[in-house]
C-alpha cells in the first residue's frame, strides 16, 4: 500500500486521531511509511475521513 498527500492539506489532525501510528500533524501532514503494514484498514478510514479528500491510498 503506498500513501500519499496531495496539495490542500489544512492540517486538522483527522487523520492523525484515526490513526497516529501513520499520520502526523505538524503544520501539515506526514506519512510514516514504516508503520503503514498492519495499519491498513486504519490508514483507509482516516483518507475517508478527510475533510479536504487529500489522502491517497494505492493498494
Amino acid at each position: 500500500m503506498k500513501v500519499t498527500i496531495e496539495e490542500g492539506c489544512i492540517g486538522c489532525g483527522a487523520c492523525e486521531a484515526i490513526c497516529e501510528a501513520v499520520f502526523h500533524v505538524e503544520d501539515l501532514v506526514s506519512v510514516d511509511e514504516a508503520n503503514i503494514a498492519g495499519n491498513e484498514d486504519a490508514v483507509k478510514e482516516a483518507a475517508e475521513g478527510c475533510p479536504v479528500s487529500v489522502i491517497v491510498v494505492e493498494e
